[in-house]
């Protein structure tokens, strides 16, 4: 999930439908035909799932609220089916209630298995969602914490150490 949904995760000329299944037409195709059928059902599925916010699947993408747009954004990834899921600011730009709800999806989704790894540059968002934390500072592993044993002053210590 990239850190800037509106340049690198979606096509906002486009519905959201067509976004959520993009990252998936191979498995949505056949003979290199996207069965639009398969495509809307899969879509409707994510939707319901992680609770978009839409009238219509056929709504353009660029009309949604910006929580709502990251839902596509993670329903996109997740329609790959991935075992790893990489989040890269994943509640840059939306409102505390859009937050709580994407932090309940990635609860969700650690809970049903799937590693994540997130990348965030807020302090509460890690700790609030975090088992491990690895604080990086000019490409260098800096600190390794378990989520238990961090806090805001030892992250920030790490991330600052000149060590």
């Amino acid at each position: 999930l990239t850190e800037d949904r509106k340049r690198h995760g979606l096509v906002l000329e486009e519905t959201i439908a067509k976004n959520m299944s993009l990252a998936s037409l191979h498995k949505l195709s056949r003979l290199g035909l996207v069965g639009s059928t398969q495509e809307i059902l899969k879509s409707e599925e994510y939707r319901k799932r992680l609770r978009v916010k839409t009238d219509s699947l056929f709504k353009w993408v660029k009309h949604l609220s910006g929580g709502n747009q990251q839902k596509v954004v993670f329903a996109k990834c997740l329609m790959t089916e991935p075992k790893v899921l990489f989040l890269d600011e994943p509640t840059r730009g939306v409102d505390v209630g859009a937050k709580a709800e994407i932090y309940g999806i990635i609860d969700q989704l650690a809970k049903n298995g799937m590693a994540i790894v997130l990348v965030s540059s807020e302090l509460p968002e890690v700790l609030g969602v975090s088992d491990r934390i690895l604080v990086m500072c000019d490409g260098q592993l800096k600190s390794e914490l378990s989520a238990v044993e961090a806090d805001q002053e030892k992250l920030m210590a790490a991330a600052t150490s000149f060590h």
